[in-house]
C-alpha cells in the first residue's frame, strides 16, 4: 500500500502523501530489525519533506533517523539528532513531540553514562505527561524510571518498575515501540539477574498493584 502511494503522491505532486508512505515503509523495515533499510527509507522521505519546503513534513523522518542512530549504539549522533528534532518541534508547536523526543534524549544520556542529566530530563517528561494527561505516554515514563534505576544499581526499584510498565501497557493495549523494547527487555535481563529469579517475581508482583503516579510518590528519587 505505501509503495503504492508513494507512485500516486509522487504524480500528484503530493509530498505529505509521498513522505508519509516513505516513512511507513522506514516504520515496517525497523520493526522487521533491518535498520539500514530504515534508515535509507527515512532519509528518503527527508529528501521529499526538504525539497517541499514544509518544516512540518521533515518531523516524522527526523524521528526515525534518530531512533535508528540511537538503535544501532552511535548514541552520540543520536543525542545531535534528538536535540535538532526537539528544536523543529518547539518550532512547529508540537509539544508532545517535544516531549516524546525529550524522553529519547534522556535515554540517551543515559546510554552515554550522563545519569544526571538523564534523570533530569526523564523528570522533565514526565511531569509534562502527568500535568497534560496524556495518557498514552505514561507506560514510557514508567520505563525511563526502571532504566534509570536499573542504571542506579536499585534492580528491586527497576524490577517493580518493569511490572509499572508491563501493566501500563497493557491497559492501553499497546506496545512499546522496538527502541523502547529493547530498553524494557534489557532492564529485565539485569534485574533477574541481580535478583534471581525468584526475587525478581516478588518485587514484580509489587509493582503490578501500583498504580504509576503512586510508584513515583513512593520513588527515593
Amino acid at each position: 500500500m505505501s509503495e503504492a502511494e508513494i507512485v500516486r503522491a509522487s504524480a500528484a505532486s503530493d509530498p505529505a502523501g509521498e513522505v508519509e508512505a516513505r516513512y511507513s515503509l522506514a516504520r515496517v523495515a525497523i520493526r522487521r530489525g533491518d535498520l539500514s533499510a530504515g534508515e535509507a527509507r527515512a532519509r528518503e522521505a527527508l529528501a521529499v519533506a526538504l525539497r517541499s519546503g514544509d518544516r512540518s513534513l521533515e518531523e516524522r523522518p527526523r524521528h526515525v533517523l534518530a531512533a535508528v542512530a540511537r538503535m544501532s549504539g552511535d548514541l552520540t549522533r543520536a543525542r545531535e539528532l534528538y536535540q535538532e528534532s526537539i528544536a523543529l518541534n518547539e518550532a512547529l508547536g508540537q509539544p508532545r513531540a517535544v516531549n516524546s523526543e525529550t524522553h529519547n534524549l534522556g535515554f540517551c544520556e543515559l546510554g552515554l553514562g550522563n545519569l544526571k542529566v538523564a534523570r533530569e530530563l526523564f523528570a522533565v517528561s514526565r511531569e509534562r505527561v502527568f500535568q497534560h494527561g496524556w495518557a498514552d505516554f505514561v507506560p514510557y515514563v514508567c520505563l525511563a524510571d526502571a532504566a534509570l534505576a536499573s542504571a542506579e544499581g536499585d534492580q528491586a526499584r527497576a524490577a517493580r518498575m518493569v511490572a509499572v510498565t508491563d501493566t501500563a501497557f497493557a491497559a492501553l493495549g499497546q506496545v512499546p515501540d522496538p527502541d523502547d523494547a529493547a530498553d524494557l527487555a534489557a532492564v529485565r535481563a539485569a534485574a533477574v539477574e541481580a535478583l534471581g529469579t525468584a526475587g525478581f517475581a516478588e518485587e514484580y508482583a509489587l509493582g503490578q498493584h501500583l498504580e504509576p503516579r503512586a510508584a513515583f510518590d513512593d520513588a527515593d528519587h
